[in-house]
């Protein structure tokens, strides 16, 4: 049986029709924890034929979701010993340690593999038909889209404290009643997104424009258009949307 490849061409991710793909030399080769080989390609690497280059948002509808979860997972893995190559402190050339951790021959240092936290928070007021949704939209976004409030923790911050505090700075308002939906692996390029759901305590909607473009309180039956499937923000909403936020789960799927 082959061995199993995971191919990046910077952040483009090689897809083939068939399961295999061709043997090429690659600028950075590692192997995965769980034994699968992740390589990353030169940009200027011609395309084998047969084969094409994609990102992994427009990946993820042409995959088996585990299988697009263990590319998100090699694309981190390539991302962080791309950016760990020499120590931080004195510049010398990083060796491999235990626990799939790098450490420097000369001073000693040792980085291991990590994630930057973020949260993301859906907001509700209300009951019933009357329950609406605090939604936002970035710039980033594709045109129309609105989504759930996102941020990244800061030093020394607890989970809870970065919900409240990117909530106050983001929208102006306060809540509470949090519970624990979820989390997710986010490979764009290396966080874990850690998702909440509150509910809203008191004060109006104010976006700060240096973040957001807008935001609105919606109802059930009438959201905007929202994120793609892949994201914990459309499960969150896709709960709400069915009734089931009153019930937070725990979840333990492989893909999210």
């Amino acid at each position: 049986m082959s061995e199993r490849r995971i191919i990046f061409q910077g952040n483009r991710l090689w897809l083939a029709p068939e399961a295999s793909l061709p043997e090429v030399e690659a600028e950075l080769r590692l192997r995965l924890p769980e034994g699968h080989l992740a390589l990353r390609v030169a940009e200027d690497h011609p395309v084998p034929e047969g084969v094409e280059a994609v990102g992994l948002r427009d990946a993820f509808p042409r995959m088996d979701p585990e299988a697009w979860a263990r590319a998100g997972r090699a694309s981190q893995w390539l991302e962080w010993a791309a950016g760990h190559r020499f120590c931080g402190s004195c510049a010398t050339a990083l060796e491999p340690c235990e626990g799939h951790g790098r450490r420097c021959p000369a001073c000693g240092r040792t980085v291991f593999p990590s994630n930057a936290t973020a949260i993301i928070v859906l907001i509700q007021r209300g009951a019933g038909a009357e329950r609406e949704l605090a939604l936002a939209r970035s710039p980033h976004f594709k045109p129309g889209v609105y989504s759930a409030i996102a941020g990244f923790t800061e030093p020394g911050e607890s989970l809870e404290q970065a919900v409240h505090r990117e909530v106050a700075e983001e929208l102006g308002i306060r809540v509470h009643h949090l519970r624990y939906f979820g989390s997710q692996p986010w490979p764009f390029p290396n966080g874990l997104m850690v998702a909440f759901l509150a509910d809203h305590l008191d004060g109006e909607l104010r976006p700060d424009p240096a973040e957001l473009e807008d935001a609105r309180w919606f109802r059930l039956d009438a959201l905007p258009d929202l994120p793609a499937p892949l994201s914990i923000a459309r499960w969150m909403l896709d709960a709400a949307v069915a009734g089931k936020t009153d019930e937070p789960r725990m979840n333990t799927d492989t893909h999210g």
